[in-house]
């Protein structure tokens, strides 16, 4: 799946969008106009982008993801430790943990991620 790049403003509203999913359009303006004080041509031209991006689908006037907020993260997640650890999730991992220690839940909850994505 190829890269997607959101601003700031557009994860807010994406996530404003996954929140309410399925959302009218209209319904998305009022969102929008308490969330950012957008008017109603703003919101369009951001969902427009943010369709065109191939995150969400505005089929007659009804707002739903075509990725869901979880996979989405999931791959900003992926990209980042690609770019910035070549890859490596021990080394992300390393640098996360280097000024800090885990809690034991936090250390049994990552045992039992690993131990689910080795089972596949």
């Amino acid at each position: 799946m190829p890269e997607i790049q959101l601003g700031v403003i557009e994860s807010r509203f994406a996530d404003i969008i996954w929140a309410h999913e399925p959302v009218t359009s209209s319904e998305l303006v009022k969102l929008a106009a308490d969330a950012f004080t957008w008017k109603r041509t703003t919101t369009h031209t951001v969902l427009k982008r943010l369709c065109d991006k191939g995150l969400f689908v505005n089929s007659n006037g009804t707002v739903t993801s075509l990725i869901s907020r979880t996979q989405f993260y999931s791959m900003q997640s992926r990209q980042f430790v690609e770019e910035a650890f070549d890859g490596s999730l021990p080394a992300f991992i390393a640098a996360f943990t280097k000024d800090s220690t885990l809690t034991p839940k936090e250390a049994e909850e990552i045992r039992r991620m690993i131990d689910h994505a080795e089972e596949g």
